[in-house]
């Protein structure tokens, strides 16, 4: 991939994505002007990397919803996203980058505002939100109960989104990674943010990780970004990412059960040593809109 952009920009938003023809334009209309509130003075550009989908994203759709969006093809890059992930982030130029390793990810309207302050406080942080599914429960059950696309797309109407897109979070349950809500642990970001200098030093992606939608690339990513010297963890208080139903690799699997043992036998043979959830101590940023106030009650009731 060939750099895209001359000029300095504050952020770069790589968002990684394949076979969601459905999913993708309300993935990015939820990272565009003008449902990101507070971010006029921000800079940024959205880049839509495709992994090499049978059928190429929708150039012009995305386009109408994310003006300025650049859409990029990769090809022949295997099932794991991770390269293209990494050679479209050295292809652009912000200070700042953000990942979403998931086009199905839509996302609630303050997290690019609140993510700029929490990098503009401390340049080590490492930025995320905390991830739900949509429907009714974490879509590997879900989906076993006839939830599918159809019922999805009625949820998303029924909330008149993207009006608000904090009502997400009435028609969400959580998602394995913060199975707590707010306050509880958590072991990957679907949406990251983080400063280039510290993404280059990580090396980005493993790209060891070849298993179907990365395996545990992401979770990699996630523990070898807190270990880094420095970095304090901040996770957007009352903004979240939200997973459309899509068929993936993991969250979507027939076979959750099975699907993570074998991507759990990859982490391991990787960095030979069994994956252990990392032990976090967040700071938390932001306020807590309505919608989000239950997921502050299943904390409360374990405690």
């Amino acid at each position: 991939m060939q750099r895209r952009t001359r000029k300095r920009t504050e952020l770069s938003l790589v968002i990684a994505s394949y076979d969601m023809a459905r999913e993708l334009p309300r993935t990015v209309r939820s990272f565009a002007r003008p449902y990101q509130r507070e971010i006029d003075s921000l800079d940024y550009e959205i880049v839509v990397v495709d992994n090499g989908s049978p059928d190429r994203p929708d150039a012009a759709a995305l386009e109408a919803v994310a003006p300025g969006i650049t859409v990029v093809r990769a090809d022949g890059a295997g099932a794991s996203p991770a390269r293209v992930v990494n050679e479209a982030v050295a292809a652009t130029r912000g200070r700042h980058v953000g990942i979403v390793l998931d086009g199905a990810r839509m996302v609630t309207p303050g997290v690019l505002a609140l993510a700029r302050q929490a990098l503009a406080m401390d340049p080590h942080a490492l930025v995320t939100t905390m991830a739900w599914h949509l429907g009714p429960d974490h879509q590997s059950r879900s989906i076993l109960a006839g939830y599918g696309a159809q019922e999805e797309d009625r949820l998303i109407a029924s909330i008149g989104w993207p009006a608000d897109g904090y009502r997400l979070f009435e028609v969400a349950a959580l998602a394995a990674a913060n199975p707590r809500g707010f306050g509880g642990p958590i072991n990957e970001s679907c949406c990251t943010f983080l400063s280039r200098d510290r993404f280059e030093a990580l090396r980005g992606y493993e790209e060891s990780f070849t298993s179907p939608g990365g395996g545990y690339v992401n979770l990699d990513f996630f523990i070898r970004a807190l270990e880094q010297a420095g970095t304090s963890l901040v996770v957007l208080l009352g903004e979240g990412s939200f997973h459309q139903v899509h068929g993936g690799a993991a969250t979507n699997s027939g076979d959750p059960g099975e699907t993570d043992r074998v991507f759990a036998a990859e982490y391991e043979m990787i960095r030979s040593r069994p994956y252990v959830w990392p032990e976090v101590d967040p700071i938390y940023l932001g306020r807590l809109p309505c919608a989000a106030t239950p997921w502050i009650d299943v904390t409360a009731e374990d405690t």
